[in-house]
């Protein structure tokens, strides 16, 4: 009984290590770093202020349902602390190293400490926004991805999507704008980067959500071109 059950496990083990888990893992743990590096720059779009983070992060969203379908609920419940910890070890170096005394000769240290040390509380509201934000994601998406997956007939995936983004776009962007920029802007501002970010998270959420259907399913092991 103690070998099948063992077998069984790695089975299951294999199974859900597929080389699409891995590319989205991947991506998903990425995602967050870039935009944390990339975050650093206010660019301006369309004669609009933005920080240069907010294009690439939404895609943590999305990435998120794709995990999910590949490895599971508990999965990517798992992943989404592991990308958390993953950005508070990035920051954490980032500040060490912009101590360590720089070399005369390479002349940068003043500005790579400037640009690159961390604002704790910058870095605390993207993991809080970040960690609750995707659970509240997985949350959603598994409700409705299970409701379509016990009904005969084509299984709408988009909707999975759209519904669980719809809910944690919003809360992502509602913890990290108050949590970062509360009593230190004028509310006029936050509410400004509150609007231009989640318009710009669901406008991505539109771009990505076709991925979906790149991904085979956990449980129904079909090819991602067979799935509605």
């Amino acid at each position: 009984m103690s070998e099948l059950s063992s077998r069984s496990a790695s089975q299951e083990l294999t199974s859900a290590i597929r080389p699409a888990a891995i590319v989205v893992i991947s991506f998903y743990i990425a995602a967050p770093l870039i935009s944390q590096i990339a975050s650093l720059k206010i660019g301006v779009v369309f004669s609009l202020a933005v920080d240069m983070g907010t294009f690439i992060y939404p895609l943590t969203f999305t990435l998120r349902d794709m995990v999910h379908k590949t490895i599971g609920k508990r999965g990517a419940q798992t992943l989404i602390f592991c990308a958390g910890g993953a950005n508070l070890l990035m920051a954490l170096y980032l500040l060490w190293a912009a101590q360590v005394p720089s070399d005369p000769s390479w002349g940068l240290g003043d500005q790579f400490s400037a640009i690159l040390s961390p604002v704790w509380r910058i870095v605390f509201a993207s993991i809080v926004a970040e960690v609750v934000s995707e659970l509240l994601d997985t949350e959603v998406f598994h409700r409705v991805r299970e409701a379509y997956l016990r009904k005969a007939g084509p299984r709408r995936q988009w909707l999975a999507v759209l519904a669980s983004n719809a809910v944690s776009v919003p809360v992502d962007n509602l913890l990290f704008c108050f949590g970062a920029f509360a009593f230190v802007l004028p509310f006029e501002v936050i509410r400004q980067i509150f609007a231009i970010n989640l318009a710009t998270k669901f406008a991505m959420t539109l771009i990505s959500l076709p991925g979906i259907y790149l991904v085979p399913d956990k449980k129904s092991q079909d090819a991602p071109g067979l799935q509605a």
